[in-house]
């Protein structure tokens, strides 16, 4: 029998950009669905369309790096690497204002003082006595600040060997096997999550619940707590910030107790 002939290099590579082109037409959906979640809290500045090229990047990266035998399902991996796209193209365009960042600076900081010392969740007057803010300033702060949450996983864990300091959405994001570190800071992360969420107020756990786990609008969230479109962003953005709150206490009496 004689040497079975080599697969043609060009039609190897043309069934690959066939398969890839095909992943893209099937995800297309998905890519904008994620893109239209983000930009629902985003200043109408943003882009939909850029946010849609930075997710199909996403997911000719996902279509690059994705391992099988890691036991991941191939949507959940791109569904993680298309929304880790979006938010690094939103962290390069740098579209906050300073003076918005540092108001958001301050919200947490209002929300983690008081919660630290109260042990249970600040309320709008206590925030706002503590900002020096009547109730519609506070507000207003709220309104400004909604999108800036979304950028705001890069509180550090452990540096990594080269002595930078490794972001939460790294540790979903990294390509490797999970190490026990990495694998028990992502439990107790996990664990202080769900606790955060269960002393939430309730409508603001609903919220969180509807919008994160049932992947409903805010619009849908609105018609179900008999809310207008712009109250039920401003508890989402409390939410966020009682819960950005948790994670910064977390992280200080993290250092506390490693100092």
């Amino acid at each position: 029998m004689g040497t079975p002939p080599s697969p043609d290099v060009h039609e190897v590579q043309r069934c690959r950009t066939d398969h890839v082109e095909s992943l893209i037409q099937e995800y297309a959906p998905l890519i904008k669905y994620i893109a239209q979640r983000l930009a629902c809290r985003l200043p109408a500045s943003v882009c939909l369309e850029d946010l849609i090229s930075a997710g199909v990047l996403g997911l000719m990266d996902a279509i690059e790096k994705y391992d099988p035998t890691r036991g991941t399902t191939f949507k959940t991996y791109a569904e993680l690497r298309i929304r880790g796209a979006m938010l690094d193209d939103l962290r390069e365009l740098d579209w906050v204002p300073r003076t918005v960042r540092q108001k958001e600076h301050a919200l947490t900081k209002a929300y983690a003082e008081i919660e630290r010392r109260q042990g249970r969740p600040a309320e709008d007057e206590e925030v706002a006595a503590l900002l020096a803010l009547d109730l519609d300033e506070f507000y207003d702060w709220l309104t400004q600040v909604r999108g800036v949450s979304l950028l705001r996983l890069d509180m550090p864990l452990e540096p990594d060997p080269n002595g930078n300091p490794i972001n939460y959405l790294d540790t979903l994001l990294v390509d490797d096997a999970p190490g026990p570190l990495q694998i028990a800071e992502t439990e107790n992360l996990k664990m202080h999550i769900a606790e955060a969420i269960e002393q939430l107020p309730w409508r603001e756990k609903v919220i969180i619940s509807l919008y994160y786990y049932e992947e409903c609008t805010m619009q849908e969230i609105g018609k179900v707590l008999e809310l207008t479109l712009s109250r039920i962003s401003q508890l989402h953005t409390k939410a966020i910030l009682h819960l950005r709150a948790t994670l910064q206490s977390l992280h200080q009496d993290q250092y506390a107790t490693v100092g």
